[in-house]
């Protein structure tokens, strides 16, 4: 996605914030260019605060100006705006390329309306081209990555599913948990796998957001165009 689709589908977003919102904010590339557009608005007198989901957009948020609290100081969101690596009917996203999952998820159920914006190659007839990243703790890590395997076989899903790395060490999410990728390449029933990997106990979140989004902003080369469920 061009930094100028992320800057279209981020300006279209910023038309939902009202003054007074309880904001959640995203993360990843998509979410940043948000947060860059909303901090000069901020700086004209728009009187928000922001939750943000990741220390990453914290500390942009923080430099631009943007008034933040945490969610226990504000537990009840009015909107979270945030990017998606993909977005499939129904807008069942699949989410946690950038790591910062449960944080996103958390966030978004806190709120009363989800807006994700991205570019037109991220909706997608079917959800699993994208790995889909699950959370899990390091405690029987084998076991839990074992158990995902057994879970998704039984639902006709097969691939790789693998741990992140970050160079020659471990990806640590901002709750010191894993990322496991699981590459399925098609997640035709994401409401049942999403069922199956919440039963196992090393599981802390995973990266299928079902349910959430109220809206998305999708940017493309013909322009900008809103989906709803």
């Amino acid at each position: 996605m061009s930094a100028e689709l992320k800057r279209k589908a981020a300006e279209v977003a910023l038309t939902h914030v009202r003054p007074g919102m309880r904001l959640g904010l995203g993360t990843g590339s998509t979410a940043e260019a948000f947060v860059r557009l909303l901090g000069p608005r901020v700086a004209e007198g728009l009187d928000i605060v922001g939750v943000p989901t990741s220390e990453r957009t914290a500390a942009l948020a923080a430099s631009l100006g943007i008034r933040l609290a945490t969610l226990d100081e504000l537990p009840e969101l009015d909107l979270t705006i945030d990017g998606a690596d993909e977005i499939g009917p129904r807008l069942a996203l699949v989410k946690g390329g950038g790591g910062a999952l449960l944080r996103e998820k958390i966030v978004a159920a806190a709120s009363a309306r989800m807006i994700v914006i991205a570019d037109s190659a991220k909706v997608v007839a079917e959800l699993g081209a994208f790995p889909l990243p699950i959370e899990v703790v390091p405690f029987g890590l084998e076991a839990t990555r074992r158990a995902i395997v057994a879970r998704a076989a039984a639902l006709g899903l097969e691939g790789p599913v693998q741990l992140r790395m970050a160079g020659d060490r471990p990806y640590l999410t901002d709750g010191g948990h894993l990322i496991l990728d699981a590459s399925f390449r098609r997640i035709p029933q994401p409401e049942a796998l999403a069922l199956a990997l919440s039963g196992i106990p090393g599981c802390v979140e995973h990266g299928l957001f079902i349910g959430l989004a109220s809206l998305a902003v999708v940017a493309g080369p013909d322009g900008v165009s809103l989906l709803e469920p």
